[in-house]
């Protein structure tokens, strides 16, 4: 697969609160497929009492706060459409991934759709540099999200062309197919692991 570069699509660069009231313009209104792309490693979650306690090295804790944000995580689900993920994952997993996989196992049951793709499999499309951070809706717009180099999200690019919203809505979808169920692959992959540590990859 030759994938486009991202790069030259034309786009509006939104920050972080454009990009987000812009995004929910349309969230809950959609009815139908939303596509995300995740690729990096580790993300900056800023506040979020989960990612924080286990930063600190409750491990426990950060479970336990992850089970009482149901409700929240549940709001954060699109109201008509489906959110379908693809997460690109490296091995030996980070401590930000395997917090955010038990994050997603429970997005999961709450209704959202994910698969993991091993990054080996988007080596042969990834010659030009590492696949991007996406949310696309299809027929719509897609958001090219964009992060410091500290992992904290800055905004995203909005790009509305609707030839680069099919095509990267179709590379997305293409990837999720080759993916493993991601309640699968954390059952199997993630559970049997060790608490994990800040700045220690779990093996």
């Amino acid at each position: 697969m030759k994938i486009p570069r991202l790069e030259a699509v034309p786009g509006t660069m939104l920050p972080m609160e454009e990009y987000a009231a812009d995004f929910l313009e349309i969230f809950h209104d959609v009815d139908g497929v939303i596509w995300k792309l995740e690729r990096a490693q580790s993300f900056d979650e800023g506040t979020d009492p989960s990612w924080n306690a286990m930063r600190e090295g409750d491990w426990r804790r950060s479970l336990e706060l992850l089970d009482e944000a149901r409700a929240a995580i549940a709001a954060d689900l699109p109201a008509k459409g489906e959110l379908r993920r693809v997460r690109v994952v490296e091995t030996p997993l980070t401590a930000y991934l395997q917090w955010e996989l038990h994050l997603l196992a429970l997005r999961m049951r709450l209704g959202e759709r994910g698969r993991v793709l091993d990054a080996r499999e988007v080596a042969a499309i990834e010659m030009d540099g590492p696949l991007p951070e996406l949310v696309v809706f299809p027929g719509r717009r897609m958001y090219h999200v964009q992060y410091e180099q500290g992992g904290a999200c800055r905004g995203a690019r909005r790009i509305d062309d609707d030839e680069a919203v099919r095509t990267w809505g179709s590379i997305v979808s293409s990837l999720y197919d080759r993916g493993e169920d991601l309640l699968a692959y954390v059952d199997k992959r993630v559970m049997p692991l060790a608490p994990p540590r800040i700045g220690v990859s779990a093996r």
